[in-house]
């Protein structure tokens, strides 16, 4: 479990918050707006109002106390800014924000941000990819060259065992769990039978994924 700062509660920073509170976390929401803060309460820790921007304010807040601090602003770029990097100054352990832009995210890294998150451009990314084939059903990015899907198994490989495929070999990519009605099973041996109405999570290169399941 861990401590969590979260500033701004629209739309990105209220389904973060939400999440945060699923898994667990303890989360301190802030927000300038009191219909928002009032919305989040009952899924946080505790939720203040106050403006970011104001150095006593956010001073207040203990925020060397946080093992993350989340900038979630996304309609003030100028708040964002020097949110981050009060932040930063005041020793924050690690700051996060959000940016929508690549010009913002260079910006915020170069005032305190440790980490960028682009929620519209990473789920563009994520349904380009997920609908423009009938074999993805999900995708995760891990950096430029490597990713997970959610592929369907061709036909040709029903009833065959993962050691007679010898996909790491053939096609340079791992196995790393098949999904059954729902139900992820990480428990993949070279003796795993494989079955088309399944589907798998894979790891590789984009590249040699796409190859191997013709995306």
């Amino acid at each position: 479990m861990k401590q969590i700062l979260l500033i701004g509660l629209g739309r990105f920073g209220k389904h973060v918050a939400l999440k945060l509170n699923e898994l667990g976390h303890q989360v301190m929401a802030v927000d300038k707006q009191e219909q928002r803060v009032d919305v989040i309460l009952p899924y946080v820790t505790n939720a203040q109002i106050g403006d970011s921007t104001d150095e006593e304010f956010l001073s207040s807040l203990g925020v060397r106390n946080f093992d993350v601090c989340i900038v979630a602003i996304g309609d003030d770029f100028q708040s964002s800014l020097e949110t981050t990097s009060m932040l930063k100054e005041m020793g924050a352990k690690l700051v996060v924000a959000r940016a929508a832009r690549d010009r913002h995210a260079r910006f915020l890294l170069k005032n305190g941000a440790d980490e960028i998150v682009y929620p519209e451009k990473q789920l563009a990314c994520w349904t380009a990819i997920r609908y423009s084939s009938d074999h993805i059903f999900d995708y995760i990015a891990i950096d430029g060259d490597y990713a997970i899907f959610e592929v369907s198994i061709p036909k040709s490989w029903d009833k065959r065992t993962v050691g007679e495929l010898d996909v790491r070999r053939v096609h340079n990519i791992n196995i790393m769990a098949i999904k059954h009605n729902g139900i992820v099973n990480p428990d993949v041996t070279p003796d795993t039978v494989i079955s088309a109405q399944d589907t798998m999570l894979v790891l590789g290169k984009n590249k040699d994924i796409q190859k191997c399941f013709h995306i």
